[in-house]
């Protein structure tokens, strides 16, 4: 069994490693400049980038940052009122080709947000139509068939988790912006000796 997860670790590493780490560095910039002038950062996903996308929002707000989740389908039922001009908008879609994110990428052209994608193909309707875009190499799923969204959504998971811990890094937040937000819980309990 432990084979298993030494070959997923692996294949996670490879993703990793094709990442373009100047890319990231924008990506990171550009999110503090939205952060720094009074917007914020917006993921969007479906399926099983859902979680995905909250748990970064949850990282970001624990720590006081503006960020919120945009669900790629309801954005067309009038959640797209959360956007606005000036925010940084992340689309989440592995091939790049999800119809629901193609509209909603078309629509958000038409308010003045930066937006970025995270995807993994290099060519593909959404990497044409979102300049600014992390497109990370997979080899494979790490399912059974190569098509369930399992090493992906872990790739996606890590690069968000990063993206939040870099933003706080740059922006010099200290341990009492996080302990404001946690006073109950384990981490309350731990925090009261800061």
């Amino acid at each position: 069994m432990i084979k298993y997860f030494e070959k997923q670790l692996a294949e996670l590493d490879y993703s990793l490693h094709s990442m373009d780490s100047e890319v990231f560095c924008k990506l990171v910039d550009e999110s503090v400049d939205a952060l720094h002038n009074g917007h914020k950062i917006v993921v969007s996903g479906l399926g099983k980038n859902v979680p995905i996308c909250e748990k970064f929002v949850g990282s970001m707000v624990s720590m006081g940052l503006d960020a919120y989740f945009l669900h790629t389908n309801s954005a067309v039922h009038g959640d797209m009122g959360l956007v606005k001009d000036g925010d940084l908008v992340i689309i989440l879609t592995k091939s790049g080709e999800t119809s629901e994110s193609i509209y909603l990428t078309r629509l958000l052209k038409d308010r003045k947000v930066n937006m970025w994608l995270l995807t993994f193909e290099q060519e593909s309707t959404l990497t044409r139509e979102i300049p600014n875009n992390i497109v990370l190499e997979l080899k494979h799923e790490g399912d059974l068939w190569n098509i369930m969204p399992n090493n992906s959504t872990t790739i996606n998971l890590i690069i968000l988790q990063g993206l939040a811990m870099m933003i706080a890094k740059t922006l010099k937040l200290d341990i009492h912006q996080f302990k404001r937000n946690h006073p109950g819980g384990h981490i309350g309990e731990m925090l009261e000796k800061v």
